[in-house]
């Protein structure tokens, strides 16, 4: 199968080696032509027409819910909100769900390797509820410290915020099992799955997390477009941080009542063209099979550590081994500041 030639800018430019997935990935060819049809064969608003072309662009975007159902294995389309990236999913979570539930005394739990996406946005929310932020180290060779977070867990405990998979040293967290830890003290499990969704076959309902946020242009689709998928009955419970066209009911001139879940947290004209061109790179990666992505990305992580280890000058941060690492290795080189390897 070659992969390669799906990606037009990687047959434009055949020399080159691109190493910067984890920060944005290439589109594949089908995530391109679904953004270019969507423009010159139905560019209408979506749920805002009852001509021909408008119905055509919603029935199109809507049925990307069922895509993203599938991909995460989720119990029910309707548990799946179109946002602009990762970045907005997170936020939506901290300041949707967390100004709901926490108050002062209150504890979120979150771990050292968190994303500024993961972590800003529940600084923010503990400063207005008066929670706290309770942060968890990693071991000796990368991996979370698994002993340390179970042992923070307690009763003040409302919100764990964790990575599925390390962007920086590419360290797989045991996503279950802080599931089960978190939700014996009543606790829900945010997780930021921008890296994770595009190396290991996702199961929501096996990994029993409560929130489960990516980006489009981390799994070969456009940017511009993400997911936020949250167990039903903590969308019923949240707040939309946005107010607008699409997600209301009835407006008065005092006051406002909200649409459906998960339409109310929708506000405004959405990224149409770049939910389809997520849509269709999702069915890319299925159609491939994810377990056979996270058998490929194995194959590279086990050679590139294996390369690397031959290198007497350079050290690799992070677990060092294909069973607790995918996607992301970070090193340094002795005596070399890490500008100018990246530079060279």
């Amino acid at each position: 199968m070659n992969l390669r030639s799906r990606f037009p800018l990687l047959v434009s430019q055949p020399d080159l080696v691109f190493l910067d997935t984890a920060a944005s990935s290439q589109r594949v060819d089908v995530a391109l032509e679904a953004v270019d049809k969507y423009y010159r064969e139905m560019n209408a608003n979506v749920h805002r027409g009852l001509y021909p072309m408008s119905e055509q662009a919603t029935e199109a975007y809507e049925s990307v819910r069922g895509v993203v159902q599938q991909f995460l294995n989720a119990g029910d389309e309707r548990e799946v909100v179109f946002t602009r990236g990762t970045t907005e999913s997170l936020n939506l979570v901290a300041h949707g769900y967390g100004k709901q539930v926490l108050q002062k005394g209150d504890e979120i739990l979150i771990s050292v390797m968190e994303h500024h996406s993961h972590l800003v946005p529940w600084q923010m929310v503990a400063e207005e509820t008066g929670a706290e932020l309770v942060f968890v180290g990693l071991d000796e060779v990368g991996n979370l410290d698994m002993d340390a977070l179970h042992g923070a867990m307690t009763d003040r405990t409302k919100v764990v915020a964790v990575t599925g998979l390390s962007n920086t040293l590419g360290t797989v967290v045991d996503l279950k099992q802080i599931a089960e830890w978190a939700h014996d003290v009543g606790a829900v499990v945010s997780v930021d799955g921008a890296q994770m969704a595009a190396h290991f076959p996702v199961n929501v309902q096996e990994l029993d997390v409560d929130f489960f946020a990516f980006s489009s242009h981390k799994v070969y689709g456009p940017t511009g477009a993400g997911v936020l998928w949250a167990k039903r009955e903590h969308l019923d419970l949240m707040e939309p941080i946005m107010g607008g066209g699409g997600m209301i009911r009835e407006v008065h001139m005092a006051s406002s009542t909200w649409n459906d879940v998960p339409w109310k947290f929708e506000a405004g004209t959405p990224s149409i063209a770049q939910v389809l061109g997520m849509g269709v790179a999702l069915e890319f990666l299925m159609e491939i099979g994810m377990e056979k992505v996270e058998v490929h990305d194995r194959e590279l992580m086990e050679y590139a550590l294996s390369q690397l280890d031959q290198l007497s000058f350079v050290r690799v941060l992070g677990p060092g081994n294909a069973d607790q690492q995918s996607g992301v290795i970070s090193f340094e080189v002795d005596g070399v500041h890490p500008h100018d390897v990246s530079a060279i």
